[in-house]
């Protein structure tokens, strides 16, 4: 079958019916999402001081910081699976987290006395996060790659390494919420890294079972 006719034969109308691929999508991030928050709330749960913590902006930027590459990710990916589909001006909405942490660390640098700048980059929980935001990514890319391979994307690989970003989003959001360091210096190092990580195994499933 050419390219052209199965494009034309995944928009025709008489597709059988069933569950959507969007439905399809979105249903194995929100059960791959269920599953991460079990898991959350079984090993670590949220910080003692969550409330107060809440009242703080360097707090409360982390989340910004999650869910700005979860959405765009997530879109984007779900975008991809249509063999036709380019990644398009949405790909841009993926510098977003960059911004937003640029910002904050050229401010935290500003305030923060440079002989501090190396140990509040290292802060007290580096490889915590590097093992907490990965393992919480396990359940929504595993569910995300399932789902996907209803797809056909054309770019099987960045496929997968969106899938990969939107499930470290996710679980960096989830690890927000536990981790006590708020400063950006210290997020702009170890959340990038762990979320890196999680994107290079999507890419890689994504590789190897969204091929087609």
């Amino acid at each position: 079958m050419k390219t052209s006719d199965f494009i034309s034969s995944l928009g025709a109308d008489d597709a059988p019916p069933g569950m959507g691929l969007a439905q399809r999508y979105w249903l194995a991030l929100a059960l791959g999402g269920l599953a991460s928050v079990a898991a959350f709330m079984a090993i670590v749960g949220p910080r003692a001081d969550f409330m107060a913590a809440a009242q703080t902006i360097r707090f409360d930027l982390k989340f910004l910081v999650t869910l700005s590459l979860l959405l765009p990710a997530a879109l984007l990916g779900l975008r991809l699976l249509r063999p036709e589909a380019k990644p398009g001006a949405l790909a841009m909405a993926l510098a977003a987290p960059a911004a937003l942490l640029a910002v904050a660390v050229v401010a935290e640098l500003a305030i923060l006395p440079a002989d501090q700048w190396l140990a509040t980059i290292v802060g007290d929980n580096a490889m915590h996060c590097l093992r907490v935001i990965p393992m919480l990514s396990i359940a929504p890319l595993a569910a995300l790659i399932f789902a996907m391979r209803a797809g056909a994307p054309s770019y099987p690989a960045l496929t997968g390494a969106l899938a990969g970003a939107a499930s470290a989003g996710l679980a960096a959001t989830l690890y927000a919420s536990n981790c006590p360091d708020d400063s950006p210096l210290f997020v702009a190092t170890w959340y990038p890294l762990a979320s890196a990580i999680v994107a290079a195994a999507g890419a890689l499933a994504g590789r190897l079972f969204l091929r087609w």
